[in-house]
């Protein structure tokens, strides 16, 4: 397998160079930051809501406490298999590991607790599509 070079970040931290295209992986966008904005304040280069949860789950994820580790596992495993269900997140999944492969990366949402946020299951998802697809 090729190593990838893909990292998390949280939006609105300062970029540094081994991050390389900052992808912001959430439903919306941030509220009231203009577009030409994004990179200049640190929110990401490029925004993919394609890779985001659907918002009835982000909401129920958001409402859990960080120490229910179990439900919240169930749902990163919903929104795997949402993501995965269809082409379109399987090709997006695909392309990001494919350029990650070639070129840094990172994924970003704006939870400051990386274990509590989809960011975390996104990376592992794309590492083992990465994996899966080089054999």
């Amino acid at each position: 397998m090729k190593k990838l070079h893909l990292s998390t970040f949280q939006i609105g931290t300062r970029s540094t160079p081994e991050q390389g295209l900052r992808i912001g992986v959430t439903r919306h966008p941030p509220r009231g930051v203009p577009k030409d904005r994004w990179t200049v304040d640190g929110y990401f280069d490029v925004w993919l809501p394609t890779l985001a949860p659907e918002a009835k789950l982000v909401s129920q994820i958001l409402k859990l406490n960080p120490e229910k580790m179990r439900e919240r596992e169930k749902l990163f495993d919903r929104y795997e298999r949402e993501l995965l269900s269809d082409a379109t997140g399987r090709q997006t999944v695909d392309l990001i590991a494919k350029i990650s492969e070639r070129t840094p990366v990172s994924i970003g949402c704006f939870c400051k607790d990386e274990s509590c946020c989809h960011r975390s299951r996104l990376f592992r998802i794309i590492q083992q599509h990465a994996a899966s697809h080089s054999r």
